[in-house]
């Protein structure tokens, strides 16, 4: 019976999932459409391309109306006596310095390229989160089906063993020791239920679905080839990473800041123009005023703030190293990930696995014999259950691997 039962529970340890499940690369085209995080930082980029073209113009004019009484405060008094009265409309532009608009469509280019790779950035995590969420409900998945599996064996190890203690082939502790195994399996079988449905609300939150929308079934996952050369990889990194455009953009606009402080020294300017209108009889007025605002407290204001500039570009300069060097480190540790995820694949394929049920039929069949215990044909069923999980574990965790990889050179790999 137990060689029997060996045969029957025997599976492949990777078979394919429903053929209806959803395909990862069409949950990604979904993400991009539909995720409120990529729609939000869309948004923001369009925002903020709108301000260049606000802060390069000048300001808007003023319009003025003064009315002159001569002698009393009523409207139009004077207006035939006195040569003084007038009723006046002008305007007033006011004319920044030298090159201060330019420098401020300049810098605020920098951030609307600063909020286009924030929204690069968005759709490359979004499309990791999409990826990564896809790879672990594919274990869940395969564990789930693995440990109902191993349960549905325990229990029918479990009635053998208390039918042999029945008949005064076994003990009593056997048949204790099963019924741990199989409560022990249960609360595995919650566990990764529990993880699971975390899993799927998360995705579906990432999809912009509604978290009471049907559950997402993931396609099998078969371990291809994914070559990739750390060379190649490290340099398009360098030219294709939104993190480290980001950070260029910031220290370009720092450089910009440092140039629109300098700028500040340099005085504003304001240009008017008025016409008076005066009674009969009377010539009328026509002034032009010409202002402009002098930095006296240049030492207070424009030096500081020349300083505060210069400042705010080493930092910005230092902080496009450092995202220079964590992209690159970032692209070197995925790297060895999936190498090292390959090699454990092979592993357990190859040599683990085939090794545990051997053992495992070896394990039923000595023990209906009488040749090993109870507890070495268990620890020889726990083994191969727990190898199994493991294989599959590795093989998610080689398409996050993966995917944390695209999210740094793209998907030109």
């Amino acid at each position: 019976m137990l060689v029997a039962l060996a045969s029957a529970i025997a599976r492949p340890a990777h078979a394919a999932t429903a053929a209806t499940a959803d395909n990862v690369e069409t949950l990604v085209a979904e993400a991009m459409r539909q995720s409120p995080l990529v729609a939000a930082a869309r948004s923001h980029w369009q925002a903020q391309d709108k301000v260049p073209i606000q802060v390069s113009t000048l300001p808007d004019p003023e319009v003025s109306l003064q009315h002159f009484t001569v002698g009393s405060p009523q409207p139009f008094s004077g207006y035939e006596t006195s040569d003084f009265y007038y009723t006046g409309f002008g305007a007033m532009q006011e004319i920044p310095g030298p090159g201060k608009l330019k420098l401020r469509g300049i810098q605020a280019g920098r951030d609307t390229d600063v909020a286009r790779a924030q929204y690069e950035a968005a759709q490359r995590s979004v499309a990791e989160k999409v990826r990564e969420a896809c790879a672990n409900l594919f274990y869940f998945g395969k564990a789930s089906a693995l440990l109902e599996r191993s349960r549905i064996e325990l229990q029918q190890i479990e009635r053998i063993t208390e039918d042999g203690y029945r008949a005064g082939r076994g003990s009593q502790q056997d048949v204790v020791k099963a019924q741990l195994e199989i409560t022990a399996m249960l609360r595995e079988i919650e566990m990764n239920r529990e993880q699971a449905g975390e899993q799927q609300a998360g995705l579906k939150a990432i999809l912009g679905r509604d978290t009471d929308s049907r559950d997402i079934q993931v396609a099998d996952v078969q371990p291809a080839e994914f070559a990739v050369d750390a060379q190649h990889a490290r340099a398009l990194a360098a030219a294709e990473s939104p993190a480290l455009r980001m950070a260029q953009a910031m220290a370009s606009r720092s450089k910009d800041s440092l140039d629109l402080a300098h700028n500040d020294y340099v005085p504003d300017f304001s240009l008017g123009y008025m016409y008076q209108k005066t009674g009969p009889h009377m010539r009328d007025y026509y002034m032009l005023t010409l202002g402009a605002k002098v930095p006296l407290y240049f030492w207070r204001k424009q030096t500081p703030a020349v300083e505060q500039a210069a400042l705010e570009k080493e930092a910005a300069a230092e902080q496009l190293r450092a995202a220079r060097l964590d992209t690159l480190s970032g692209v070197d540790r995925q790297i060895v990930a999936i190498r090292t995820s390959d090699r454990i694949i092979t592993l357990y394929r190859d040599g683990l696995i085939p090794q545990s049920e051997a053992t495992r039929a070896a394990a039923y069949a000595s023990y209906a014999s009488s040749k090993v215990d109870f507890q070495t044909l268990l620890s020889a069923v726990i083994d191969s259950v727990n190898l199994n999980q493991e294989y599959f574990r590795a093989v998610a965790d080689r398409e996050i691997a993966i995917a944390k990889l695209k999210e740094i050179i793209g998907d030109q790999s």
